[in-house]
């Protein structure tokens, strides 16, 4: 089989990294595997087995009509059979036109739980108010136009896949449902940086708008008033840095948050905490979630992605409402008055992600024959 992969991973360039190292399985998986992705001038078109690797420049105003030029051209030249794009919006748009007026079948995958009311909402009058792109609204428009269009669609939870049912019908492929791989290893714990707080939260991810971490300065903001040893670790970069920052000071929390940036020893510092806490407005999956629980720390999680999926709420973690900052600082409390709770919830939720992993089975060989079947569509 000869699949294209339209993506925005500029990783993949850097042949020692993680990107990279999951790219070459899938080529072996699938027989030859082309992937065009937006790059810096840096990135060169190279070979790496049957891998290969095509960057391109474009900028935002004409990434579509960029993207779907150079994979029509390499659709023709390859005799590529199918092209799978990372996300229904812009890549799936770009995939979508190149295909046309070819052989090659259109394979949409869904990372991202677009039709969650929170993925263009920005607060309510319990939660500080986040900016979402205005881009969001038109990329549901986008979807509504390529999903459609579709052979094959994979998503990464059923929360996702029941999602795109409710809205499409029978007007698209029945999504097949394939998680994230995660790695089971558990990395050795590494301590957190030099630190006054007896009671340490900590969250990982990219610092953007979806993320809510507000919601998280406003919940450690109440539990503070009772609670003065307790304090939070940010770990991640993005847009909202400075914003978060700024907001840190005017509570008055300066002394309590420590952001760390990107660390790439992210999992193992999540041990040493005593508490991981996401806020999320929106999450297709939540690898972080099964991260923490691998690591046995107690975890604090907006219902959204897999909970209730694979974890379930009071019973692995401890889960709250979007944007309610309120909600989350119980929760703080919870962990940080019940012993019991703390210690027999992170055994239940490791248990419950080992469980899920296994059921997965090799995502790199499921998402092959998803190709293949989608190849078989009429």
């Amino acid at each position: 089989m000869k699949a294209l992969f339209i993506s925005n991973d500029s990783t993949i360039f850097d042949a020692a990294s993680p990107a990279r190292v999951r790219m070459r399985d899938y080529a072996a998986a699938i027989g030859e595997l082309h992937i065009l992705s937006s790059a810096s001038q840096n990135a060169r078109k190279e070979q790496d087995g049957n891998l290969f690797l095509h960057p391109v420049r474009a900028t935002k105003l004409f990434r579509v009509r960029t993207l779907a030029k150079h994979a029509h051209e390499l659709i023709l030249k390859n005799g590529i059979e199918i092209v799978s794009a990372q996300d229904p919006f812009e890549h799936g748009l770009a995939a979508l036109l190149a295909a046309h007026d070819t052989s090659a079948k259109l394979h949409i995958q869904v990372h991202t739980d677009f039709l969650s009311p929170w993925f263009v909402r920005s607060g309510n009058w319990r939660s500080p108010q986040v900016r979402m792109p205005l881009l969001n609204r038109y990329r549901r428009r986008i979807a509504d136009r390529v999903l459609p269009a579709a052979h094959g669609i994979r998503t990464v939870s059923e929360r996702v896949k029941k999602s795109l049912i409710e809205r499409y019908g029978s007007r698209i492929s029945e999504p097949s449902v394939i998680p994230i791989a995660v790695d089971p290893a558990v990395p050795a714990p590494i301590r957190l940086p030099e630190h006054p707080f007896h009671f340490a939260l900590i969250t990982v991810g990219r610092l953007e708008p979806e993320k809510r971490i507000e919601d998280i300065l406003a919940a450690l903001k109440l539990v503070a008033v009772q609670y003065s040893m307790v304090g939070l670790f940010i770990v991640g970069e993005g847009r909202e840095r400075k914003r978060l920052e700024r907001m840190a000071r005017s509570l008055g929390l300066a002394d309590k948050i420590i952001f760390l940036g990107n660390r790439s020893d992210a999992r193992a510092l999540m041990a040493s905490a005593q508490a991981f806490i996401q806020a999320s407005a929106y999450e297709g999956y939540g690898r972080t979630l099964i991260e923490a629980a691998l690591a046995r720390v107690p975890i604090i999680t907006t219902d959204v992605g897999i909970v209730g999926e694979v974890f379930k709420g009071y019973e692995d973690v401890l889960s709250a409402p979007v944007a309610d900052p309120t909600a989350l600082s119980l929760n703080i409390v919870g962990f940080i008055e019940d012993t019991a709770v703390r210690q027999e919830l992170p055994i239940r939720a490791e248990a419950a992600a080992r469980a899920h992993l296994t059921s997965v089975g090799d995502s790199t060989i499921r998402i092959a024959e998803d190709l293949v079947q989608t190849l078989a569509h009429a």
